[in-house]
């Protein structure tokens, strides 16, 4: 330990010497001036916050029988949640005490609990402990019904913030503590009742708000101003504060060069003193642990408005190195995962409109990053850019919708020294020539928007970590790719003309990502199940040989996700489909099985059930698809209650099955696909229970299904469906190509759904599609004895006829 003790105080005086030699100076902290502090004064007046203030008032007059009710106010920094909570302080009524506390950065319970006592009093408090202050606080708010705001919280220790409300809870009833944050993981740790998030403002308003701080007439005001500060207003992309500050910037001016400066200069540029905008942003950046500086600071390569994908950014956060490391038992991978959603709370990132898996980041907070990469990143976009760039950069990118019109190797050799590049993203003709290759030796991040061909030279990089040719044109990978032995992450997504990978894959030791969705892979190269450290595997193609066959997948036991299993006719016996370990493989949540070949003509059906039963997934699979099964019945093991978490099933092109497996135990099944199944003609019983499971004939069938899909089922005449309570939930059906089904037999269909349907009341739509003919009912809604159902006219009439016989309905 001494030794160790010395090594630290060595380097420590090193770094103190450096410090002297790099020409380092103390500054002031921006964090400790007076700015942070709030009161409960509103400033001026606030605009386009009427719907946001309303909901807040009925969240609170709601809780009006409660104990005590916490409402955290969740949004970025400058969006308007303390602004909102003055107006919210100032007119609420019927409280016995109200008072104001700014938190900022540190919860210190003692502290807070002094200023909630001096708030409420109107006195000094000069109590020292936190017992004799916590007994005061009871004492004074004892039965009594009270308001507390508490603004800018920041942390999320559950012991301190029991600490502080414990002598709330004796306060009477309709008390509430109104909070603001930046984080969602506070609100979480607070909150009685659900948190209010607050958005960004809408344009009209900003402008409102802009005109109002810059003294912007809005009657006889110039034209041409007007026109640039609506686009100042654009550049803010909601934020109220940054508004407010650029209004202010301009007041009293009139010149329309000095607006227009204001327009093209970035928020950096204005001096500390008369901008909020960047302590309010950087006091976000600052709470952030140094790993997550480092992964927010490395979003400064993409372009604005970028639609950021969560396991893109982990992938490349991984290779980069900028992840804490992991404690015993963590993956890197799910490190990089605690970390983006640790971003995301702190609305670094939020969910992107009408994308659900993806996120942006908000102009202002991007220009944040982009001013704390200094020169070490940097994305080109055209050509000329690179004068103002130095020989620092690290890490460059060129993602970018514009293409540049000279040589990218024109602009490295005047920003880049190639021997200090880390990250090379879309650089499409960085491998040009085999000389430059052999001077990024210490590249580790390696992507491609155009190639055709993979040089050899690529084996030379020896630190490469990530390495992306997705929708390129390479047709094959030379096999000096099988030298990175530190590649992490290799995705050929969509890469269409490549068929086979290289033979010695199995040397990629540390190979944990490998992406193969979209190419058209004849077989797995040998002994691919060496790679132990594998956590993604999208594809695996079945191959004829002992060393490529389906038994590989037994050797990767650490698959998660999505993994689909292709050319499952070259299993040739069970024996080879139970040595994949499939029940094993416990963090797999989507899996796909295909058989590829056309032949249908199974000599041994018996067989081929073996194998799919020998393939059985572990319990918790949430998604199953399974196309192209020869055998004629599916295993026991499909549509057995046990696998709770299932919620979309597709059964596609199984040409010679005759039944269907029992779904309709499945308890979360949401979405049921079934197409291509020539050979069934009935749907009966078995489609809904085993034939033993005669206990539970009370429970509903297929009790979450909203979506259930029938096509191309060219021999299918009987759809039987029980007189117990079956589809409670469904929401939309689809039958196409379904010939030999009568008209009869679906207007019975019909109406057993209409009745099964758990609360009428709620339902908003339910589509009914048979082939061309569409039934679409609006607005179902029962009221008494009378269902009505708006919307256009169906065209099937005897479907609406045939609802008129439901027993508990007199009228339609």
């Amino acid at each position: 330990m001494v030794d160790e003790m010395e090594k630290v105080v060595t380097k420590i005086e090193f770094l103190e010497q450096q410090k002297d030699f790099l020409g380092l100076q103390k500054t002031t902290n921006i964090l400790s001036s007076s700015w942070r502090e709030s009161t409960s004064l509103v400033e001026g007046n606030i605009y386009g916050r009427e719907d946001d203030q309303q909901a807040l008032l009925k969240v609170i007059n709601d809780s009006s029988e409660s104990e005590l009710s916490v409402i955290p106010i969740v949004g970025m920094g400058g969006v308007g949640k303390t602004t909102l909570a003055k107006w919210v302080y100032n007119t609420t009524e019927g409280f016995d005490f109200k008072a104001w506390v700014c938190i900022s950065e540190t919860f210190d319970v003692v502290e807070i609990i002094r200023k909630t006592i001096e708030e409420i009093t109107k006195t000094t408090c000069s109590l020292g402990s936190l017992n004799l202050l916590q007994n005061k606080l009871l004492e004074i708010l004892s039965g009594k019904k009270f308001f507390v705001v508490l603004d800018d919280i920041w942390s999320d220790d559950a012991d301190n913030w029991k600490k502080f409300t414990t002598p709330f809870h004796c306060g009477g009833k309709g008390s509430t503590i109104l909070l603001t944050t930046r984080i969602k993981e506070v609100a979480s740790v607070v909150q009685t009742c659900s948190s209010y998030f607050l958005n960004e403002l809408s344009q009209d308003s900003c402008w409102l708000l802009f005109a109002e701080n810059a003294c912007f007439p809005e009657s006889n005001g110039n034209p041409t101003l007007e026109d640039i500060g609506r686009k100042i207003v654009n550049k803010c992309k909601g934020l109220p504060l940054a508004v407010e500050t650029l209004g202010r910037l301009l007041q009293g001016k009139d010149d329309a060069k000095e607006w227009n400066a204001v327009l093209s200069s970035d928020i950096w540029e204005f001096p500390m003193k008369n901008s909020k905008i960047i302590p309010a942003l950087l006091i976000s950046y600052f709470q952030l642990p140094a790993y997550l500086k480092r992964c927010f600071v490395y979003c400064s390569l993409y372009p604005k408005d970028y639609l950021f994908e969560k396991d893109e950014l982990i992938l490349l956060w991984m290779a980069e190195d900028l992840l804490r490391p992991p404690t015993r038992g963590e993956s890197l991978k799910e490190v990089g995962c605690k970390c983006f959603e640790e971003l995301a709370s702190r609305l670094f990132l939020k969910p992107a409109k009408n994308f659900s898996v993806r996120y942006v980041m908000h102009d202002l907070l991007h220009d944040l990053a982009i001013f704390l990469a200094g020169d070490f990143y940097c994305r080109i976009e055209e050509h000329g850019e690179q004068e103002k760039k130095k020989v620092l950069t690290r890490h460059l990118s060129h993602l970018s919708y514009r293409s540049l019109d000279n040589p990218i190797a024109e602009v490295l050799e005047s920003i880049v020294k190639s021997e200090s590049l880390r990250t090379s993203l879309y650089i499409d003709d960085l491998l040009s020539m085999e000389s430059r290759a052999s001077k990024l030796n210490y590249l580790r991040v390696l992507s491609f928007r155009k190639l055709d061909v993979l040089p050899d030279s690529i084996g030379k990089l020896i630190h490469l970590r990530y390495l992306n040719l997705s929708w390129t044109n390479v047709k094959t990978l030379p096999e000096s790719l099988c030298n990175l032995f530190n590649l992490q992450t290799l995705i050929l997504h969509q890469c269409r003309s490549l068929t086979l990978l290289p033979n010695d894959m199995h040397k990629l030791v540390n190979l944990q990502h490998l992406d193969l969705r979209g190419t058209l892979l004849e077989e797995m190269p040998r002994g691919i199940g060496k790679l132990k450290h594998l956590g993604t595997l999208s594809s695996f193609v079945v191959g004829k040989h002992i060393d490529n066959g389906i038994q590989e997948l037994g050797g990767l036991s650490n698959l998660k996700g999505s993994i689909e299993i292709k050319k499952l006719e070259n299993v040739v016996d069970v024996r080879q489909a139970r040595s994949a370990g499939m029940l094993e493989k416990n963090h797999i949540d989507n899996l796909s099985l295909k058989w590829c070949s056309v032949d249908w003509m199974v000599s041994n059906t018996e067989t081929e059930r073996d194998i799919l039963d020998s393939l059985q997934p572990h319990n918790d699979l949430k998604v199953l698809t399974i196309e192209g099964y020869k055998g004629t019945i599916f295993p026991d093991w499909l549509g057995h209650c046990s696998y709770n978490n299932m919620t979309y099933v597709s059964l596609l092109s199984c040409k010679n099955c005759c039944m269907l497996p029992s779904l309709g135990q499945l308890p979360s099944l949401k979405y049921l696909r079934i197409k291509g199944l020539d050979q069934l003609r009935s749907i009966g019983e078995e489609f809904y229970k085993n034939e033993g499971d005669h206990h539970s004939s009370h429970i509903a069938r297929f009790p979450s299904l909203e979506r259930l899909e029938f096509d191309n089922m060219a021999c299918w005449e009987v759809w039987h469906i029980p007189e117990s309570e079956t589809f409670p939930q469904i929401r939309n059906l689809r039958i196409r190509n379904c010939p030999m089904l009568k008209e009869e037999m679906l207007n019975q269909v019909f109406l057993r759904i209409v009745s099964s349907l758990s609360d009428v009341s709620k339902v908003r739509k339910l589509h009914i599609t048979v082939s061309s003919i569409v039934s679409h009912f609006e607005g179902i809604s029962l009221n008494g004895d009378t269902l009505s159902i708006r919307g256009r006219k169906s065209k099937k009439e005897s479907a609406l006829k045939a609802m008129l016989s439901i027993n508990h309905i007199s009228c339609l």
